[in-house]
């Protein structure tokens, strides 16, 4: 039976719908902690002669991570910065189960933003041993066991919601603001917070503002830094080289990586990054806290260059309460992360006896900004080292 020339049509009509449908949806970005990512976008002005910034992709459902950075390089165009994932991996990840159980795969890539403290907190566990129990002036902060089995790791604000996202765009690129209501941080801090972010997209650099407010009734500690995992874009780690303007690295416990609560000097090891040519990293995994930071010409000048790709990316520090660097990259891998951190490892720890460990304290009303700035630059020439790294 042969339908009527106007069923055809209506059918036809339906099937295209149908298909627009699909279309759109493939179309749509994963949803990452209930929320689209947002993306800061510029079009390249320098015809492919010149470094400049042209993306970056944030997730406001996972603590307003900036999950990915974008340049226009000279003879390799558009170029992702950092060891990422597809959204759409992370969208599977990122689940809030398993290896992501509060949030911690937040910041296993991209660059998660750590708040209200850095690094790990150990202490004493409770006795069903979920909690970790530090003591800051006297009152016990309560936070989640969620590293190795008895640390907290990296801060509070991995699977929060920003809100009130606001993009403008200026003379070459675009501005983000916008505002986490951390309150408590979920039951786990002391008083109350909002954390306020402005993140800017030029040609010449990102430029990363987060100041976080005290809005609760009492004190509060207040630890803050960022977590961006840095590509060496031609994938040779060997030729790779850091610099690091700082004197003094923490000692660790060999069983378990723990601070002893001693800093040592640089000098003579292999953990001296401080020449201007930089230095390679060594073979095997490092995780490095350093201190005692030089300051130029108003800034911490930290930076990852990969003579090979013709690329160099500088992380400058520009508040003043960054009193450490840390330095993770994996054996076999081809990233580092270059944090740049208000307060030590392990903050709350004994080990630090009376030691001033860069946690800021928070008066009700009172704020602090934690201000970094990416930007791109010629690699130095690459010299021997004066040591062999192991």
């Amino acid at each position: 039976m042969k339908l009527p020339c106007s069923r055809l049509k209506s059918a036809g009509f339906v099937l295209l719908l149908a298909l627009a449908s699909l279309s759109d949806a493939a179309a749509q970005p994963p949803l990452i902690g209930g929320a689209p990512p947002l993306v800061l976008k510029r079009n390249p002005t320098s015809h492919g002669t010149r470094r400049e910034f042209t993306s970056v992709t944030l997730l406001p459902g996972r603590g307003l991570n900036v999950f990915q950075v974008t340049a226009n390089l000279p003879g390799k165009g558009e170029t992702e910065l950092f060891r990422s994932p597809s959204l759409d991996e992370a969208a599977q990840k990122m689940n809030g189960q398993g290896d992501d159980a509060f949030g911690n795969l937040n910041h296993s890539f991209g660059g998660a933003f750590l708040i209200p403290f850095t690094s790990r907190a150990g202490g004493e566990l409770s006795a069903d041993k979920k909690i970790v129990n530090v003591v800051w002036h006297g009152k016990t902060i309560h936070l989640p066991n969620d590293y190795l089995g008895h640390y907290s790791v990296h801060g509070l604000l991995n699977m929060m919601k920003a809100q009130d996202l606001h993009v403008v765009r200026t003379s070459d690129g675009q501005t983000l603001t916008a505002v986490i209501h951390a309150g408590d941080f979920n039951g786990y801090w002391l008083s109350k917070t909002d954390v306020h972010f402005r993140i800017a997209l030029t040609g010449d650099a990102v430029d990363i503002r987060v100041t976080a407010t005290n809005v609760g009734n009492e004190p509060e500690p207040m630890g803050m830094g960022w977590h961006p995992f840095l590509r060496i874009i031609s994938g040779d780690r060997a030729q790779a080289r850091v610099h690091l303007p700082a004197d003094l690295y923490t000692v660790v416990d060999t069983i378990d990586g723990r601070p002893i609560g001693e800093w040592r000097p640089v000098e003579g090891t292999p953990k001296d990054y401080r020449s201007p040519q930089g230095a390679t990293m060594p073979d095997a995994s490092t995780s490095v806290n350093f201190s005692k930071l030089t300051w130029t010409d108003g800034s911490i000048d930290a930076w990852l260059a990969d003579p090979k790709a013709n690329y160099a990316i500088r992380v400058r520090g520009l508040s003043p309460e960054i009193r450490t660097l840390h330095l993770w990259s994996a054996k076999g891998d081809t990233f580092c992360a270059i944090e740049e951190q208000y307060n030590y490892m392990d903050a709350f720890g004994t080990e630090w006896k009376d030691m001033d460990t860069g946690l800021v304290t928070l008066n009700p009303h009172a704020s602090t900004t934690w201000h970094v700035r990416l930007e791109l630059f010629d690699p130095p020439r690459a010299v021997s080292d004066d040591l062999p790294r192991k």
